[in-house]
């Protein structure tokens, strides 16, 4: 039986850029092999996904206002978001619905900016350093509690 509700899969800045920026970091896989991969995870489940990428804050904040009204959780990869949004931050903590904060690379084994994340202190759980199979990890996790 499929959710009511999709799955928010959410990608900030720069993911559109997967397979080609820092292979060495984030692999050679694409953000169409990223939303392939979830929406097999989530219909293998009986989920759905709604899968987003955006280079800008705004938009991905407009996209969680949604998700409070549309979506059963929500999987996002903020990017360098990460570790500068509040205003993301504050969009995110309004959310009912579980909330999975992705990292492909280990954000913890990379600069010391990357170490502080906005998002990990309100997220129901944190992945990083999976490469793309964090992803999968993070569906499987909220179709599991649908």
């Amino acid at each position: 039986m499929t959710a009511e509700r999709p799955i928010f899969v959410l990608n900030g800045p720069n993911l559109n850029l997967l397979g080609l920026r820092e292979p060495h970091l984030y692999g050679s896989a694409t953000l169409d092999d990223v939303e392939q991969l979830c929406r097999s995870t989530a219909g293998q489940a009986g989920c759905e996904i709604d899968a987003r990428q955006s280079n800008h804050e705004g938009v991905l904040i407009d996209w969680v206002h949604e998700a409070r009204q549309s979506a059963s959780g929500v999987v996002i990869n903020p990017g360098g978001f990460t570790h500068t949004s509040v205003a993301l931050r504050d969009a995110l903590v309004t959310l009912e619905v579980p909330l999975v904060e992705v990292h492909i690379s280990n954000i913890h084994a990379r600069e010391e900016f990357r170490h502080h994340s906005y998002v990990s202190g309100i997220a129901t759980g944190v992945i990083a350093g999976l490469g793309i199979a964090g992803y999968r990890a993070a569906i499987d996790y909220i179709c599991r509690l649908q």
